[in-house]
């Protein structure tokens, strides 16, 4: 078995499609077919059922693709270590950030880590809070950009940037005209929100929770998975929602939302690092352009 064969197994397995994943790794379908077919024929087990002109995982097949993505991490991960000792020109930084972050805050700094180490290839993956924090406890990511609570004791967590929440409706919601609602409020409007496991979902019921406001008794009419979806909901409707204020900046000048004030705590961004686990140069790097050290105070010269 090698590297070359599991790089193969996964693309494939991800596409489901021998001939996309062959294009994806520039090979010919014919290579990838063969790298798989002697994988199968080694170990004599099927990885994928062939069906029809299509291909999907055997359960062999999925059991073995959480495996072959662990050791690809590895590899990775020791290409890694001896590309930073050539001084960043090479290697790989594997970032994963929860959407708001990912959409509103981190792309500048990440532009500004591509112009400063062009050899270093750059993969950002987005998901919500839970998704980031599990990438960085598996060693799928070397850093984790998130703006909710995780709790795992291998994972350190450090607050980086500061953001606030606002509760905007759309321009036919009859709190459009408001300048500011109540907490007594909240229960008489239907609500559009993020999914369960994004920090903006818990962080809406973390405050819900302070008003005394017991979340489940909420009327939503629709959970979605990105900022976007539930924004241009929320325009298209006549329901509430809560997002971060960078993320409404556009609705907000259009007067296609409306923000009356509803007092929402102010949250942070936080970088999730694994405890057990080497930061590497490039992450560091990343960490510095985002965060840089004071300059040093000038010496005072004697007269």
């Amino acid at each position: 078995m090698t590297l070359e064969q599991l790089r193969i197994f996964v693309a494939v397995a991800q596409r489901q499609h021998m001939t996309e994943a062959a294009k994806t790794l520039g090979l010919t379908q014919s290579a990838a077919s063969a790298a798989i077919a002697a994988l199968e024929e080694h170990y004599d087990t099927k990885l994928f059922h062939r069906i029809g002109r299509g291909i999907a995982l055997t359960e062999e097949g999925r059991r073995f693709l959480d495996e072959a993505r662990a050791v690809l991490a590895r590899a990775e991960a020791a290409e890694q270590v001896l590309s930073e000792m050539t001084g960043l020109k090479h290697g790989l930084l594997r970032v994963q950030a929860s959407q708001t972050v990912a959409g509103y805050w981190l792309p500048r700094y990440l532009v500004d880590f591509r112009a400063a180490y062009p050899g270093v290839r750059l993969e950002l993956t987005v998901g919500n809070t839970e998704q980031a924090a599990a990438a960085v406890h598996d060693g799928a990511a070397d850093l984790g950009f998130v703006e909710g609570k995780v709790n795992d004791p291998r994972l350190a967590v450090r607050e980086i940037a500061r953001d606030r929440l606002m509760l905007v409706v759309g321009a036919r919601h009859p709190w459009a005209g408001r300048r500011h609602i109540s907490p007594e409020d909240i229960l008489t409007t239907p609500w559009i929100l993020r999914e369960k496991g994004s920090g903006t979902r818990a962080m809406f019921e973390r405050a819900l929770a302070d008003f005394g406001i017991d979340p489940s008794m909420l009327n939503i009419l629709i959970e979605l998975p990105s900022n976007e979806a539930v924004r241009s909901a929320v325009i298209a409707g006549e329901a509430a929602t809560v997002l971060s204020a960078s993320v409404l900046v556009a609705g907000l000048e259009s007067d296609l939302l409306c923000a009356p004030s509803l007092a929402l705590p102010e949250r942070a961004f936080y970088v999730v690092t694994h405890k057990e686990r080497h930061v590497s140069r490039a992450a560091a790097a990343l960490l510095k352009i985002i965060h840089p050290p004071p300059a040093a105070s000038p010496t005072s010269k004697r007269g």
